[in-house]
């Protein structure tokens, strides 16, 4: 898609109907995101999310059989070794994973290396990293000191390079953004980090308004589906009420 010109609309899905719809729509790489541990599971960030959960929901929205890329995150603390990144990443293929995506730079090369040579492809993650959210104190927008600028760039070039078929940039700046997409000749799939990449992921309830109690601000929602679901509900329970 990228040497065609293409950009790349990606979506988070963690079950059958939405994986479904998903499909039906023409999104073209779907991904069993760890935000489930948020928006379905109601944790207060990733850290909390098991590799269990992870295999309960991408069995689930495997069953959809997608003919868009269907992908799932390996949780927090499933790759700190090359043995667990394997082991768990072939859990995840078993689940119906076509792919899995995992957080960090240079320093999971080894892990993504292992990855690649059991036979499963591997979507990088830089940037803002949601399971570093604890060691580093909350959410913040990365690349714009000097330094870390710079790491980003090499970090995607070694990623790149490494194997990996495509990379989230999460919450970086859009200067960075573009330059890492104008250097390495895979996908850069974006999410609050600007314009200038290859395409772009958001977690679907955030896209259709379906987890009103928390709105990132890079987001604007297409749809109120929480506003009509309990319009409906009000509407039938004023019904049952009200039946003679």
């Amino acid at each position: 898609m990228k040497t065609r010109g293409e950009r790349v609309a990606a979506l988070t899905a963690y079950d059958y109907p939405m994986a479904k719809l998903l499909d039906e729509a023409g999104i073209p790489f779907i991904l069993v995101g760890d935000s489930l541990g948020m928006v379905v599971l109601g944790y207060p960030d990733t850290t909390h999310v098991t590799m269990a959960d992870m295999e309960h929901h991408a069995r689930a929205a495997a069953r959809a059989k997608t003919n868009g890329l269907l992908g799932a995150d390996l949780p927090f603390k499933s790759y700190e070794t090359v043995a667990d990144a394997v082991a768990n990443a072939k859990r995840l293929a078993a689940a119906g994973a076509e792919f899995v995506k995992l957080e960090g730079g240079r320093e999971k090369l080894p892990q993504i290396r292992a990855i690649l040579a059991a036979g499963i492809p591997v979507c990088g993650h830089l940037g803002m990293l949601p399971q570093s959210v604890l060691q580093e104190g909350g959410y913040r927008i990365k690349g714009k000191k000097q330094e870390e600028h710079q790491t980003l760039i090499e970090d995607a070039k070694l990623l790149a390079d490494g194997g990996v078929f495509a990379i989230v940039l999460e919450l970086v700046t859009p200067l960075v953004t573009t330059e890492i997409s104008g250097k390495i000749s895979i996908p850069t799939i974006c999410i609050g980090s600007g314009g200038g990449c290859d395409g772009q992921i958001l977690v679907s309830y955030d896209l259709i308004g379906l987890f009103p109690w928390f709105r990132p601000k890079f987001v604007k929602p297409l749809a109120d589906c929480a506003t009509e679901i309990k319009s409906a509900v009000t509407q039938w329970k004023k019904s049952v009420e009200e039946a003679s």
